[in-house]
């Protein structure tokens, strides 16, 4: 039997869902550098969430907890069975989905989007954080569970390896107007 409180309890949680899976999905693709991937990540993300729902009253934001569980569970990913599938050559490395993406600086997207791939796990987690969502290093610290020196640091070697492929010369001289 449904009670009124549990058809409440899917509703607010279906209203989050639609209202944040284009967030999450973007920080997920810009983690795993695969769209199938993040996919993949987004709903076993929000699988867990959802069996934790009925305590979000007591969440500051479910979206950041939300966001957290992302990447919690990237940062365990490779311990995970489908982490070792592969998309095809082909697919979604080869080509961007954005149509906007394609007309504006295609290339150049895609050569920082293999830069990011090529960093280590911790690395990329920090830059995606501090730079795409914008989180200040003690927030990034808080949601990968260590210190802010050691943020710091990470994001320093992880802007040193970026810098060394090139894939941040586009983007030097922008916003010091």
């Amino acid at each position: 039997m449904t009670t009124r409180r549990d058809t409440a309890h899917e509703q607010d949680f279906t209203e989050f869902t639609e209202a944040s899976y284009a967030s999450l999905l973007r920080t997920a693709r810009l983690l795993t550098g695969d769209r199938h991937a993040a996919e993949d990540l987004v709903q076993a993300a929000l699988v867990k969430v959802y069996l934790r729902w009925g305590r979000s009253g007591s969440w500051a934001s479910p979206q950041v907890y939300a966001r957290k569980v992302v990447v919690n569970l990237y940062a365990t990913w490779r311990r995970r069975r489908w982490h070792t599938e592969t998309a095809h050559p082909g697919g979604e490395g080869a080509a961007v989905a954005d149509r906007r993406d394609m007309a504006d600086g295609a290339e150049t997207r895609l050569e920082l989007a293999r830069a990011l791939g090529a960093l280590p796990r911790a690395q990329r987690a920090v830059v995606v954080l501090r730079f795409y969502e914008d989180l200040s290093v003690e927030e990034t610290a808080e949601l990968l569970g260590c210190s802010p020196g050691t943020v710091k640091s990470r994001t320093n070697r992880a802007l040193e390896r970026l810098r060394a492929t090139g894939a941040l010369a586009v983007y030097a001289g922008r916003g010091t107007r």
